[in-house]
């Protein structure tokens, strides 16, 4: 069905009656109280013409030819349960209003009855329908959050902020830019704001413009038609005509050649593609998600980048923090990606020693959340890390005396058992294999504390 066939959201009253002089003097009585009203004379073929968050209200009469008003409830109501209906009855028709009621209808008017009445009715069934319209939207909001929160993992503030932008941004149609180191996660992020628009249920394509041998790549985008070139047997539709209705996203777009970017930039402005070989532009509804590793601006500058394609798809970037900026949030996801990898292959889910959750905090990530997700199959099948040892790492490391990086590693270890649950000074001394007295004092000189937003613990606690 097509848009224009949808009752128009700014409604706010359908009226349906089959009585040319009721059906006009209730229309001027709505319309005289400043309510918008659209009067129609039969109701057949009304329910599939409005959506199911529509905000109005429908009165209709009881007694009409083929749809009457009773069908009609059953049927508005078989798509939304909610959907305030007012019955118009007649002295006879009493009994039949009342059962209607039981099925569902908000309330009925018996004829003859004041205007009063009517905008009394109506105003109130406005007011419910409001409230539970803001209800629903209420509850897909959180269900969203929930969503996104499972999808990507961490309580750091740059987490925080991306599920915030990502939250914003599945809300309107804007293509996007998604920035990132490699093993990131811009194909998750990209993900999440095609799940959480209003494009959900349509197709999602991936491609990855770098992995494309550059003979074809025109080819998997564009499409083509049957001899467009010498081994094309028969049409073929591109990646873009058949995302139609839903996302692209483009990884690895800085990979793709300058001949490509041209044809790129054209559909991004028109919204129209062309197949290699045909001279018909079909029209596209997609939204475009591009992602790279790369500064596009510089890679411009440098002439490996067209600069009008930059700007046209740097509308609203979207940055992700490497892993190393992420606070805590390494453990919070290794222990999420284990306990996965332990199900996965029927295994206890082991857990990490101290010195473990220190070197998982002071590891630097160069391959972000893929290297992590690989340590973390690798510790749940009962293997090494796979990372450098801490001894390794202090010896690696220039930037300080031996002293400071002894202390410094002690002081990630730490505060690594400060993640895990503790309620008392014994319980993380314990844990750490110190007495407490040497652990309280370690607290003091690393400026650690138990509880955070208190002080650090009396040694007899």
């Amino acid at each position: 069905m097509s848009k224009a066939n949808i009752i128009d959201s700014s409604i706010q009253v359908l009226l349906i009656d089959d009585d040319a002089h009721l059906r006009n003097a209730l229309s001027q009585t709505l319309d005289l109280a400043g309510l918008k009203v659209m009067a129609l004379t039969d109701a057949q073929g009304l329910a599939p013409r409005i959506e199911r968050d529509w905000p109005g209200v429908v009165v209709s009469d009881i007694r009409m030819p083929g749809v009457d008003g009773l069908t009609l409830l059953k049927q508005l109501h078989e798509q939304d349960a909610e959907l305030p209906v007012l019955l118009i009855t007649g002295h006879g028709d009493v009994p039949l209003a009342v059962q209607a009621m039981r099925e569902g209808a908000y309330d009925f008017l018996e004829k003859p009855f004041p205007s009063e009445a009517l905008l009394d009715g109506v105003r109130r069934a406005l007011d419910r329908r409001n409230l539970v319209l803001e209800n629903r939207s209420l509850r897909l909001a959180l269900t969203e959050r929930r969503a996104l929160d499972a999808r990507l993992l961490g309580q750091s503030g740059a987490m925080q902020r991306l599920r915030q932008q990502v939250g914003a941004l599945a809300a309107i149609q804007a293509d996007v830019l998604i920035l990132g180191e490699t093993g990131a996660g811009k194909e998750v992020v990209a993900r999440a704001l095609h799940d959480l628009s209003a494009r959900r249920n349509g197709p999602f394509v991936a491609i990855n413009t770098g992995a494309l041998a550059e003979s074809v790549v025109e080819s998997e985008l564009f499409g083509h038609e049957a001899g467009a070139f010498t081994g094309a047997q028969k049409r073929r539709i591109g990646k873009f005509e058949y995302a139609n209705g839903g996302t692209v996203f483009l990884d690895e777009i800085e990979s793709m050649n300058l001949d490509v970017q041209v044809k790129l930039l054209r559909l991004l402005q028109e919204r129209v593609v062309e197949r290699m070989g045909s001279n018909q532009l079909i029209p596209l509804d997609i939204r475009v998600i591009a992602a790279t590793k790369e500064d596009l601006r510089q890679a411009s500058d440098q002439g490996r980048f067209r600069a009008d394609l930059y700007y046209r798809l740097n509308v609203a970037p979207l940055k992700i923090p490497a892993l190393r900026e992420r606070d805590e949030d390494p453990l919070v996801l290794f222990e999420h990606f284990a306990s996965a990898a332990a199900s996965r292959h029927g295994l206890p889910v082991r857990a990490l020693t101290p010195a473990q959750r220190a070197l998982l905090l002071r590891h630097d990530w160069p391959g972000n959340i893929r290297e992590l997700q690989n340590a973390a199959e690798r510790f749940a099948i009962g293997l090494d890390l796979g990372l450098d040892t801490p001894v390794e790492q202090l010896a690696e490391s220039s930037a300080d005396g031996l002293n400071e990086q002894v202390e410094a590693f002690e002081k990630a270890l730490i505060a690594a058992e400060l993640s895990r649950p503790h309620t008392s000074l014994r319980s993380l001394a314990e844990s750490l294999g110190l007495p407490r007295k040497t652990l309280h004092d370690k607290l003091k000189k690393h400026g650690l504390q138990l509880q955070q937003g208190g002080n650090p613990p009396a040694e007899g606690e």
